[in-house]
Formats: structure tokens, sequence, C-alpha cells
């Protein structure tokens, strides 16, 4: 029989001329109570740093740990890294921190392997993704992450920090998808905190900031929002030529999607779809065009 955090032990024993019982009764000391410490459930870090050889862009410096890794596919032109994180996804408690630097006069391109997955976290606990990157002079960097997919009652605060030198080009595009239509899934419970900051020489050249707390679905589906796309990117292409390839981005957005000019040499962008297949459709070729047709073929896997 249990009571509270004991229990007593009852022995019977039949007794041969006549019927009775006698019983020992043993109590046992409670249990100390367990502590349950929160951990990390993944960390990982990573830094990468391209330099000319030569004429040609070869890799400077590589260090990397943890959960995060960084492969580099033979045969491309300039460095280009592919960040794996080999824990398999993002939950409340991972820290994970990217540093790129393109060495002066260096193409460097970072893309992933795949899309990444941002999954339900433990209450309480907030997954932290940080990325800084630095384009010196005469250097393009690509920044070229697929998707980060949503699950609900995920918790994330992510942060991307880019400063280039005054000649620096870039090309940067953020992709996220907010739950898997095809799978029926709704965000009901989310914490998504995204900042993104570009800078040249010091001086800010780019800010956007996404924060959806809640219901996320519910927010997307308001027509001043998204009027219910659940996957939107960010783009910003930064290089002398940005003007002359406006009126072709133009061309090949669909009406859930607009691009300017902020300043002279930068352009944004910016793309809703219904889906990440609707997404993708009108994402890839623009990405094709602004990277000349190096765009990573992680992208078409």
């Amino acid at each position: 029989m249990f009571s509270g955090n004991r229990y007593a032990l009852y022995a019977f024993t039949a007794l041969p001329d006549f019927f009775a019982r006698s019983f020992a009764i043993t109590f046992l000391p409670p249990h100390p109570p367990v502590q349950v410490t929160r951990q990390p459930r993944a960390i990982g870090s990573a830094r990468v740093s391209s330099k000319l050889y030569g004429q040609a862009s070869v890799l400077d410096g590589l260090h990397q740990a943890g959960a995060l890794k960084l492969a580099f596919p033979r045969g491309r032109d300039g460095v280009e890294a592919i960040a794996i994180n080999t824990a398999g996804g993002i939950t409340g408690g991972d820290r994970f921190n990217l540093q790129a630097r393109a060495g002066a006069g260096t193409k460097l391109c970072i893309t992933t392997q795949a899309a990444e997955r941002a999954y339900r976290a433990q209450s309480g606990e907030v997954a932290q993704v940080e990325t800084r990157l630095i384009a010196d002079a005469a250097s393009l960097l690509h920044w070229l992450p697929q998707e980060m997919i949503l699950f609900d009652g995920c918790a994330l605060n992510r942060s991307l920090h880019i400063d280039l030198a005054p000649d620096a080009r870039l090309l940067m595009v953020e992709p996220v998808v907010f739950g898997r239509t095809a799978m029926g899934e709704s965000l009901n419970a989310i914490r998504f905190v995204d900042r993104i900051e570009v800078t040249r020489a010091g001086l800010p050249l780019y800010l956007d900031a996404t924060r959806l707390l809640g219901n996320a679905t519910a927010h997307l589906a308001r027509p001043a929002i998204a009027n219910g796309a659940r996957a939107m990117a960010s783009l910003l292409y930064v290089a002398p030529d940005a003007a002359a390839r406006l009126a072709q981005i133009r061309q090949n957005l669909p009406a859930t999607a607009g691009a300017s000019l902020l300043a002279p040499g930068v352009l944004v962008a910016r793309l809703l779809g219904k889906d990440s297949f609707t997404l993708r459709k009108y994402l890839v070729p623009i990405l094709d065009c602004l990277s000349n047709q190096t765009l990573p073929a992680s992208w078409r896997l």
C-alpha cells in the first residue's frame, strides 16, 4: 500500500491451531527529489575565411566545433561552404554561431545542406542562432541559406549581421516557411524573433526585423500582413549593376512580391508564397540571375 512518499509492507502468517493474523510494517524513507538541470540540446560554432592565391579564391582559415560543420564541394567558382547542422534541427536551448569573412578580392559563398527546421521547444527554452559576416575590399559575398521551416511550439531568436567594405558586393537571401501546408500544419503558439542588419563601412545600409509571438497562422492570415501566405523570402543585392537588374527582377515576380532600390547599387525584394514550393518557383530563377548562374547545387537537390 502506498501512502505519500512512503509505503508499508504487510506480511501475513497463518497459525496452525487457530486462525489469526500478525503483521509487520516497514517504513522506507522517501526518495530525494530529482534535480532537473536544463542543458542546451546542441551547441555548434564555425568560422571560415577566404584569401587570394594568385588569381584564385581559396580557403584561408577554418574552425568548427560541436554540431555545426562546414563542407566544401570541389569544382566551384571561389570558396563555397555548406553549413551542416548535425543535430538534425533546432530546438529550445540550442546555441549556434557562424562567422565568415570574404578576404579582399575573393569570392565566398555560404549555403546550407538543406532546409533548416525549428522544432517545438520546452517551456522557457529559446534557441539562439547568430551569424556574423564580413566582406573585405573588392570581395563578393553570397549568403544563400535554404529555408528555415518553423514548427508549432518553436522558440527561436535569430540574428544576422553583415558588414561590407565600400566596394564589396553582396547577394543575400533569407527564406522562412511558417509550417508545412502539405502536412496541414498550423503555428498556434510560436516565438520567432529575427533581425537582419547590413552595414557598409560601419554605417547602416539595410535593417529588417520580424517578431511573431503566439498564433502565427492567425497573424499571417490577416490581409495587411500576409493574406494567408505561409512562406516568405527577403532578398538583398548590393552591386554597381543593381539598378540595371531591377526591371528584369520585377518581370519575374508574382503579384505577391515587390522589388525596389533602397539606394544606388542597393536592390531589395520581398516575396510571399502560399507555400515553400510556390516561393521557390519564383525565388530560384531570381537567385540564378543575380548569382550569374552560380547558385549552389544543394538548392536543386
